[in-house]
């Protein structure tokens, strides 16, 4: 007959207590902090790439096409190691330069995202606009953008999500987040599962957070 399983031996309240603090630091101070920074970053960024891509002229705008592509097809962690080098130490702390280049990586995703929602305005808007002879500026600002935005909205919650999920990568550049606070622990005290766990249920509860976010935002912004 089997011996029972006990649970202690699996898991420790003293050390999921212990280890529950330096976490939530490491989520609020870094893994917060690049999340919310980098998607204002990713958002601005992606904003102005898709209306470039779309008002330029075609020797212009392919090439930042190609220049998205590689971007957006080139690993983050990469990108963060090959940023970290280039950037004169102690120009920047690696910390905003992990946050730099994850908004930047992002902006290229989001601005596919503009890109297909610009492209589901209706053609019947553009006419109207050029039959009441309205700027091009005003154009885009008062009727592709906000309907663009509406069509967008899901997606780009689904990007900061993911982003928020990819904070873990800036371990390679030796910043210190929630991911790299838990094996630092589990390192110290040979207590992984706690570490782990708690770390893994901090992103569910802020994934399900950002999540319900979004999708009340999209409600409100619903004609």
């Amino acid at each position: 007959m089997r011996p029972a399983i006990d649970f202690n031996t699996f898991w420790d309240w003293t050390a999921a207590a212990e280890v529950l603090p330096e976490l939530l630091t490491a989520f609020v101070q870094v893994t917060l902090l690049v999340t919310v920074v980098g998607t204002i970053i990713a958002s601005l960024v992606g904003l102005l790439l898709a209306v470039a891509v779309q008002v330029l002229p075609v020797w212009l705008s392919k090439p930042l096409r190609w220049v998205m592509d590689f971007v957006r097809m080139t690993p983050l962690i990469i990108q963060l190691i090959f940023v970290s080098f280039v950037v004169p130490s102690g120009w920047l702390p690696l910390l905003w330069v992990g946050t730099v280049v994850i908004g930047v990586h992002y902006s290229t995703y989001m601005a596919e995202s503009y890109i297909a929602g610009i492209a589901s305005v209706d053609k019947g808007q553009w006419e109207a606009a050029r039959a009441l002879s309205l700027p091009q500026a005003r154009t885009w600002r008062d009727i592709v953008l906000p309907q663009a935005l509406r069509a967008t909205l899901p997606s780009l919650g689904n990007w900061t999500i993911s982003m928020f999920k990819d904070t873990p990568f800036l371990f390679a550049i030796f910043v210190v987040e929630m991911v790299t606070t838990a094996q630092q622990y589990g390192a110290n005290t040979f207590r992984y599962t706690e570490a782990f766990t708690i770390a893994g249920l901090i992103f569910l509860a802020a994934s399900l957070v950002t999540a319900v976010a979004v999708r009340k935002l999209e409600k409100s912004l619903a004609y």
